[in-house]
């Protein structure tokens, strides 16, 4: 989150805006709350049906939404690479949004949708920006935000009887969209047409291949089915408007163009606007875009005035190049035609490429890399080049993408939990995040808002770092250990060039990520190279205990965007996890008397974290023994990242640092205390808080006073307060994972589903958690959520894999990414034997060591380990539920490959 009250306040009274935002205090929320504090209100009983529970742990089948029950309008999943802005595959299977044009930047044009719209909070009425939950409380309707013109229509021929249809909603009876990130599948059926026509719409997307899931592109994937019994001829047409300079061309001042280029089995339409003006040549909206068919084309129309479509618009053969002057529209539409047999299917592969190459012009004013451009833009010098590139390696990109698709879904555990814990890694694929030219990774917080890949709101995320490990480690070493590292002090500045100072939570945080980088390598070069770096980063964390006990107590910024003063349970504890990393990383290292000073400070702080921070129930803020509880701070309530820490190094597979049985209780307190079915009454006397849950909706409330203490955050409170009630997606995740973790797997699964629930695309867009904006970067902690259910740890140096899952343990399968390659894991019961199986599906695995979690209590009596069918010499031994395994000699599964191990 951020430090100043103009980027994130959010009451604003209607015709004085500018002078609240200019305040240094919450004057809407003191001026309610001024006569007493209302009383906590969340049901200790959860009132959870019991069926209702049970179905959470079923396989069931994948979200799909219907015409049929009005799903469609909100959806947007974002279907171009990595950082190449944002376009959105909406229900109906059009492509909207077109958020490509450089245009997000904080303060002018935040979010999706830069509008402010009225809520209600039960009380008074207040405005809400993009960044306080716009588009949550009024979800942008994608019919209202299309932007350029894109589609496609269908022609089935038989004998004497012709059909046409567009693939958009009102032309069919049914309309199913089955989002599965990140594959879009769109159904369209209706009883007067001889065909169902398929489309999948994605970028490709391949784990562990930054470059390949970067193209500034979108795929669409058409499939018509014949349903009867005849031959049917099928033509279909694929269609997009010329959206250079869609924003900025003016009349007389150029003219947009389309050209057709026949390449080797493709043909495109390459789209630019030619401008002798200066300015338009550099405008933010100035570049190119492309439509391609891969595959032989039947016709080509540079300049599509077809509307509305008719059988005769398939046949239309235009001039190989159009122009069109501004402000008229120039749209272009390619044919694939072709017989299919009864109960056969005709496949047209389609793509749309674009190439934007002028950043905002603030943005080198924050970050001097932006001055260089974009990744993408050094690869090709424009959209031609990225479909011809499409084109070479098509078969590629398709086939590894959607076997990752398969690979994710197909998995025992539920396809609900699957959407939900992965959806989140889409956020990548907007304008909430950037590579830039010497391939930099830079993020806003949620999209325009809040500058500098935030360390103390992006180290909540565990996407990236399993998915495109490559990015992460660049981003440590090229921003925490570069431009934002702090030679002299070892403090990581926390938006880098954005900031001047440390936040503690951000600096523990990032050692934590540096640990996980390092195991998510395929060897020690990473933690080799950047050793002194990260242990004077550590030593600048551990020199916060002025006292010597273990807990920080240094005043310092956090992700709740204030100065807490005093030793605090969430904060120390993610220190002491810190240290713990340290301490692991020390050893590997050989440093042996570093590792000694980590160990003291982890037995210090958490011995003390255990004994005054631990109120019998949760643990706590011990106020400052000379400010007293003057600040603001959490104090005696019951706080949503008390014990985060813990939950950390379940993600990295270290030891304890917290006692069970008092995590356990602190737990079950958040649960209590914080949880509930229904956040509606508590939102309504706790005011002051954004809106993102609502009314009969579920969530954990970010912290709550179940004692009904005077003044329980402070005798002088300030506009943080407001974070205090409410409902934030990425620090609920990151409770669920750590319940996950614990064996809390109820309460894990009721608390990730009421998540879910509240993006059910009825309400809103299933695609897009909103914190401060729109796909906020901290709610990629969700797939620390799957990490836990499947038990999993991965030391790529050490060649250390283990797996120990919390749901459906007798016959469980997920997959699984590495530092070099990817697949699926299973283990079945077998009467008194388990099997246990790794396939890798794409590049290649290392291994030394594994662990599994035992199935039944019956004593090991012997193991085999074979490697595509030649046996494998291994040593086991048990310790407590666990069988460790370590190979006589490291193995190298390859693609296609498979272990198996049977115990």
């Amino acid at each position: 989150m951020d430090k100043h009250l103009h980027r994130r306040s959010f009451l604003r009274n209607t015709g004085i805006v500018t002078a609240v935002l200019a305040m240094p205090r919450f004057p809407a929320w003191a001026m309610r709350l001024s006569p007493g504090q209302p009383l906590h209100n969340i049901p200790l009983d959860k009132g959870i049906d019991a069926a209702w529970l049970k179905s959470l742990y079923e396989r069931g089948v994948a979200d799909t939404y219907l015409k049929s029950r009005n799903e469609l309008r909100y959806i947007g999943m974002p279907a171009g690479g990595l950082h190449a802005g944002t376009v959105y595959a909406g229900g109906d299977g059009r492509l909207w949004l077109w958020q490509i044009y450089n245009q997000s930047m904080e303060g002018t044009h935040e979010g999706i949708d830069p509008v402010t719209v009225n809520w209600n909070d039960g009380i008074q009425t207040r405005q809400i920006r993009p960044r306080d939950g716009s588009a949550y409380v009024e979800p942008v309707i994608a019919a209202n935000r299309r932007v350029l013109e894109q589609g496609f229509a269908i022609r089935v021929m038989k004998d004497q009887q012709t059909w046409v249809k567009e693939l958009k909603e009102e032309h069919w009876d049914e309309v199913a969209f089955t989002g599965t990130y990140p594959v879009a599948q769109i159904t369209y059926s209706a009883k007067d047409f001889p065909v169902e026509v398929r489309l999948k719409v994605y970028s490709p997307f391949i784990p562990l291949d930054e470059e390949n899931s970067s193209l500034p592109a979108t795929i669409l994937r058409v499939e018509v089915k014949n349903l009867t019994n005849a031959a049917l001829e099928v033509a279909l047409m694929g269609w997009l408007e010329n959206g250079v300079s869609k924003l900025s061309a003016k009349p007389g001042a150029g003219k947009k163009r389309n050209r057709v280029v026949a390449g080797k089995n493709h043909t495109a339409v390459f789209m630019d606007y030619v401008t002798m003006d200066p300015a338009l040549k550099i405008a933010q909206d100035m570049g190119s875009m492309c439509l391609s068919l891969h595959g032989h084309a039947a016709a080509e129309n540079t300049d599509m005035r077809i509307w509305p479509v008719t059988a005769a618009a398939f046949d239309v053969q235009a001039a190989q190049e159009a122009t069109a002057a501004a402000p008229d529209t120039l749209t272009a539409g390619i044919v694939a035609s072709g017989g299919v047999s009864p109960g056969a299917v005709f496949q047209a592969d389609y793509s749309i490429a674009w190439h934007f190459n002028h950043l905002h012009p603030n943005f080198p004013k924050l970050v001097k890399d932006a001055a260089g451009g974009y990744f993408y833009a050094v690869r090709f010098p424009d959209g031609l080049a990225v479909s011809e590139y499409l084109a070479s390696h098509f078969s590629r990109l398709t086939t590894l993408t959607e076997l990752w698709q398969h690979t994710w879904n197909a998995s025992s555990l539920p396809h609900w939990f699957l959407n939900r814990t992965f959806v989140n890694i889409g956020t990548l694929a907007t304008a909430n995040t950037y590579r830039f030219a010497d391939g930099r990774f830079w993020g806003w917080e949620g999209v325009g808002a809040c500058a500098g890949t935030c360390t103390h709101v992006w180290q909540y995320a565990q996407s990236m770092a399993r998915i495109f490990p490559g990015l992460e480690r660049d981003l440590r070493e090229r921003v925490d250990l570069g431009a934002g590292f702090r030679e002299d002090s070892g403090a990581i500045i926390f938006r880098a060039e954005n900031e001047t100072r440390p936040a503690i939570d951000g600096q523990a945080g990032t050692i934590l990520r540096f640990y996980r980088e390092h195991q998510m390598s395929k060897d020690d070069t990473f933690l080799r190279r950047n050793w002194p770096k990260i242990k004077k980063a550590v030593q600048f964390m551990l020199a916060q205990d002025k006292n010597g006990d273990g807990m920080t107590d240094t005043p310092m910024e956090n992700t709740l965007d204030a100065v807490w003063e005093g030793e605090i349970a969430w904060i120390a504890g993610l220190c002491v996890a810190a240290a713990r990393a340290a301490q692991a990383m020390a050893e590997e290292m050989k440093d042996r008397a570093f590792a000694v000073v980590c160990a003291d400070y982890v037995s210090k702080g958490s011995k003390h974290i255990e004994g005054p921070l631990f109120n019998g129930e949760y643990f706590i803020h011990r106020p400052d023994p000379v400010a007293g509880r003057k600040k603001l701070g959490s104090y005696n309530t019951c706080h949503i990242d008390q014990v985060y820490g813990q939950a950390w190094t379940f993600q990295v597979g270290l030891p304890r640092i917290l006692n069970k049985e008092k995590t356990m209780s602190a737990l079950k307190a958040l649960w209590k205390y914080n949880f509930t079915t229904d956040v509606g009454p508590y939102i309504k006397t706790h005011t002051g808080g954004r809106p993102y849950a609502l009314p009969g909706e579920g969530g954990m409330i970010m912290n709550t006073n179940p004692h009904n203490e005077p003044k329980p955050y402070g005798e002088d409170v300030t506009w943080q307060l407001g974070y205090f009630h409410e409902c934030m997606s990425g620090f609920e995740h990151q409770v669920a994972a750590h319940m996950m973790a614990e064996g809390m797997t109820d309460e894990s699964l009721v608390l990730t589903r009421v998540i879910h629930d509240r993006h059910h695309a009825a309400k809103r867009n299933p695609f897009n958690e909103i914190e401060c904006s729109d796909h906020y970067a901290r709610a990629m902690a969700s797939y620390g959520t799957f990490i836990s259910a499947c038990g999993f740890e991965y030391h790529g140096p050490a060649g250390y894999i283990a797996f120990a899952p919390r749901l459906q343990a007798d016959n469980f399968s997920a997959a699984f990414t590495a530092a070099e390659g990817w697949g699926s894991y299973s283990q079945r019961k077998e009467g008194n034997r388990q099997r246990h199986t790794l396939a890798l599906a794409y590049g290649k695995l290392g291994l030394k060591k594994l662990r599994f979690r035992l199935l039944n209590d019956r004593p090991v009596t012997g193991i085999s380990v074979v490697h595509n069918g030649v046996v494998k010499p291994a040593v086991y031994s048990v310790k407590e539920k666990d069988v460790w395994i370590e190979l006589k000699s490291g193995i190298s599964i390859q693609e296609n490959e498979k272990l198996e191990i049977l115990i």
